[in-house]
């Protein structure tokens, strides 16, 4: 089994149920624990809904890149919706870390990049786990985690699983 990490995020829709089910869909992948959930604002264009965010870490004996595949089904699966780049979506599921491998091919690059500048990823991600490093960084210490600009909406059981 590896440790894994997947990014969660939609503003479309209906977002918490719409994350649930993802998670839902994730638990046929191997083992999941989630962070809290999270609303922060967009990223790209400010003319779009907030986020609601979250990480789950997966543990799974999937390889990278077929999990790279199952993401990509069960965003497809749930209706995604991607508008434009940086814009609105029904939901998006990034492979953020994947063990301690460090991989970049032309479908996946993990760790994911930008990870570590994202608040709505760092706090997340600190939920699960205080000690998570990214190239020997330890998350905890970067300056992101002292400012965040992003609210708890529910604890680690939103998705009740």
């Amino acid at each position: 089994m590896i440790t894994t990490y997947i990014g969660m995020g939609s503003n479309l829709g209906d977002s918490q149920k719409i994350l649930s089910e993802a998670i839902v869909q994730l638990q046929q992948l191997g083992t999941v624990r989630t962070s809290k959930l999270y609303q922060s604002p967009p990223m790209g264009p400010q003319d779009q809904p907030n986020y609601l965010n979250a990480v789950a870490e997966l543990k799974t004996e999937l390889e990278a890149h077929a999990l790279l595949d199952e993401l990509q089904r069960i965003e497809q699966e749930s209706g995604r919706v991607r508008l434009r780049h940086w814009g609105e979506r029904t939901l998006d599921l990034d492979l953020l870390i994947y063990g301690t491998e460090q991989i970049k091919t032309e479908r996946l690059t993990v760790p994911h990049p930008g990870v570590m500048e994202r608040d709505f990823v760092v706090i997340p991600l600190l939920d699960l786990d205080q000690s998570i490093q990214i190239q020997d960084q330890p998350l905890k210490t970067l300056a992101i985690v002292k400012n965040p600009v992003l609210d708890v909406l529910a604890d680690e059981n939103w998705a009740k699983i």
